[in-house]
């Protein structure tokens, strides 16, 4: 059964499963709102719906119930190697079943034909200045994709169904999720090999015909795999997540609702800290370290120094997870498992502040979560294959991230949810409600 058919008769099995929360059970309290909660960014409130991803605060993320090794363990591998394609995790993604290697190649067939990126694409794109960030690059050569939206033909068509507005809502999720590697590949050409591009390679799959894509070692094609899956989701909340369903949720098109999460995700409290956290690790390197093998006691020592300093140690903590982030472990072993890789002077650094900081950081006692998250590793990964270009790396996250907010935003539309319109008070009512200790 195609992709498509499958995930149309698990949106009409999941559809009364909806309807009885609403009609039956729609005033069950499930949570309560603090003052606290209300001014600092709706934190841990839940009033989000989505079964592509959960985050736990222990156990970190599951991918449709599955941890990141099951995920791995679970789905087909691309020929060669360790790792699975995206495309096998896209199906994962959209229907929750590990697809069997027969529909894994009719997804890496079907993206083949949609991975060709218009010309007036790149056009768009090269008129901008060559100085403009990569992350404007991109999320203008989305926006420049979205005069072709099926979606937005659909509905103008004045035939517009919700019942099935889903299946326009997938062909442009699909069109997406295959061209974005396509258009990253251009604009990281475009602005640091001089414009030299590579054509695509019709034999490879989405992740190793970027890293060709790219002028990469086939070493990097299980880099592109894998890090495109394990930053594709992480629940519906955060930033670029929840302003892809947000704006789609005014059925805004796919095109102007992921232009939208790519701005959000290229925020430095977001899909900018791998950057600024290499930044940190490499000054940090040649303060310290200065070329001698990094010890416990000489990355203890300088810790101390940083936080007596009054500066944090960033790509440690996270908002949510109260544990190592399962992210950063797969990105170790990865790095563990590659020779040359695993004696690189800068991952010695990272993979000794991992065995201290920790300790450091609960001795200090101003942390509530002294663990790393996946930031502190994604970048020390990419500057050892040549990606030497920081600001490119926050394109990486949005190559990947399209993978789960597609998915989500297709259930969106499969599901019927509605545009989301939280409800706002005023800071003298949040007054009155804390001197009456509470709102009666």
């Amino acid at each position: 059964m195609a992709l498509k058919d499958t995930l149309k008769q698990k949106i009409e099995e999941h559809r009364p499963r909806i309807t009885k929360l609403t009609k039956e059970f729609g005033k069950v309290k499930i949570d309560e709102v603090t003052i606290d909660q209300c001014i600092g960014g709706a934190r841990d409130i839940r009033s989000l719906v989505t079964d592509i991803s959960y985050l736990d605060p222990q156990e970190g993320i599951r991918f449709r119930g599955k941890t990141i090794p099951e995920t791995f363990a679970a789905l087909p591998k691309a020929a060669g190697s360790n790792y699975p394609t995206v495309e096998s995790f896209w199906y994962f993604l959209l229907t929750g079943d590990v697809p069997t290697q027969p529909q894994v190649d009719e997804v890496v067939a079907e993206w083949k034909v949609r991975q060709a990126v218009p010309q007036y694409v790149f056009d768009a794109v090269s008129a901008l200045p060559i100085e403009s960030h990569p992350m404007v690059m991109l999320s203008v050569g989305i926006l420049a994709m979205q005069k072709d939206s099926k979606f937005a033909a659909f509905y103008n068509s004045g035939k517009f169904n919700k019942m099935v507005a889903w299946e326009s809502v997938y062909e442009d999720a699909c069109d997406i999720v295959a061209r974005i590697p396509i258009l990253s590949a251009f604009i990281y050409n475009l602005k640091y090999r001089g414009n030299k591009q590579i054509a695509i390679d019709p034999s490879l799959d989405m992740g190793a015909n970027f890293a060709h894509m790219i002028g990469q070692s086939e070493e990097y094609k299980d880099v592109a795999r894998m890090y495109f899956i394990l930053h594709s989701d992480h629940e519906s909340g955060n930033v670029s997540a929840h302003t892809t369903h947000l704006v789609h949720s005014a059925l805004s098109d796919p095109y102007y609702a992921y232009s939208a999460g790519l701005n959000g995700l290229a925020g430095p409290l977001h899909g900018l800290a791998n950057q600024e956290v290499l930044d940190w690790t490499m000054k940090f390197q040649e303060k310290y370290c200065k070329g001698v093998e990094p010890t416990k006691e000489l990355i203890k020592n300088a810790l101390w120094d940083t936080l007596n300093a009054g500066q944090v140690i960033p790509g440690y903590g996270h908002a949510v997870l109260r544990k190592t982030d399962p992210r950063y472990m797969a990105q170790r072993e990865f790095c563990q498992n590659t020779p040359g890789l695993k004696d690189d002077p800068l991952f010695k650094v990272v993979s000794m502040i991992f065995e201290v900081a920790p300790g450091v950081l609960t001795e200090h006692g101003k942390t509530k979560n002294p663990w790393p998250n996946v930031d502190a590793q994604s970048g020390v990964i990419q500057y050892y294959f040549g990606l030497t270009e920081w600001d490119f790396y926050t394109v990486l996250f949005g190559v990947g991230r399209a993978l789960g907010c597609m998915a989500n935003i297709t259930w969106d539309r499969g599901l019927g949810y509605a545009i989301e319109r939280p409800k706002s008070v005023t800071t003298a009512m949040l007054e009155k409600w804390a001197a009456e200790g509470g709102r009666n």
